[in-house]
C-alpha cells in the first residue's frame, strides 16, 4: 500500500493539478463557460492518451529514437516560455475562436502538453511501469493510479467557470498577467536546468 501511496502522490508531483488549474484560468479567461469545459476535456483526454501510451510504449520509443529527458525539458521550457510572453501582453488567453479548427486550441498545447504530460509525468509513467521491474498487474495498478490524478485534475479545471464569475473580469485580467510572469519564470529554470544537464552529461563523454 505504501508503494502504491508513493505513486500516487509521483504523479501527483509530476502532473501538478494545482498549477494545471492555475494556467488554465489565466488562457481561458476570454473563453465562454461552455467552451471552457470543452477545453478541460479536450485537454485530459489529450493527455491521458500520451501518458497511457508512454506506460505501454514509452521505454522502446525513447530509446529507438534517442531522445533524453534533459533535451525534451527544453523544449518544454521554450513552449511555457512563449505562452508566458503572451499572457503577459493580453493575447494568450483563448477566446471562442481558440476552440474552433482555425483557432490554437490550447487543449493540446500548452494545456496537455507540456503541463499535465510534462516530461515529468511521462518519465513517471515510463518509469514506474518498468517492464524489468513491474508484473503486468503492477502496471495496471499503476495505470488506474494515473487516471485517478488525471480525473482528479478534470474536477478541479471544471471548477474554473466559477472561480471566473468570483474573480470577475478585471480580476481575470489581472491573473492572466501575473500568471504569464509566473509561468516564464519556471519555464526559465525549466530552461537552465536542462542545459545544465545537457552541459553535464557532454563534459562526461
Amino acid at each position: 500500500m505504501d508503494h502504491y501511496i508513493g505513486e500516487f502522490l509521483i504523479f501527483f508531483a509530476t502532473i501538478d493539478p494545482i498549477g494545471t488549474l492555475a494556467l488554465f484560468v489565466g488562457l481561458t479567461a476570454g473563453a465562454a463557460a461552455k467552451d471552457r469545459r470543452t477545453i478541460a476535456f479536450r485537454s485530459i483526454g489529450y493527455a491521458a492518451a500520451i501518458l497511457v501510451a508512454s506506460m505501454v510504449a514509452g521505454q522502446l520509443l525513447l530509446g529507438a529514437l534517442g531522445i533524453r529527458l534533459a533535451a525534451f525539458e527544453l523544449a518544454g521550457g521554450l513552449i511555457f516560455f512563449l505562452f508566458g510572453v503572451q499572457m503577459v501582453f493580453g493575447f494568450g488567453a483563448a477566446g471562442p475562436s481558440d476552440a474552433g479548427p482555425r483557432g490554437h486550441d490550447v487543449a493540446i498545447s500548452p494545456l496537455a502538453v507540456p503541463s499535465i504530460a510534462s516530461p515529468g509525468s511521462i518519465l513517471a509513467a515510463v518509469v514506474l511501469t518498468d517492464n524489468r521491474e513491474f508484473s503486468i498487474a503492477e502496471q495496471a495498478i499503476s495505470g488506474v493510479l494515473l487516471l485517478a490524478v488525471l480525473g482528479l485534475t478534470l474536477l478541479l479545471l471544471l471548477q474554473a467557470s466559477r472561480i471566473h464569475r468570483l474573480i470577475g473580469d478585471a480580476g481575470s485580467t489581472l491573473m492572466v498577467r501575473v500568471l504569464g510572469l509566473i509561468l516564464a519564470a519556471l519555464a526559465v529554470e525549466m530552461v537552465l536546468s536542462s542545459i545544465t544537464e545537457l552541459m553535464l552529461e557532454a563534459s562526461t563523454t
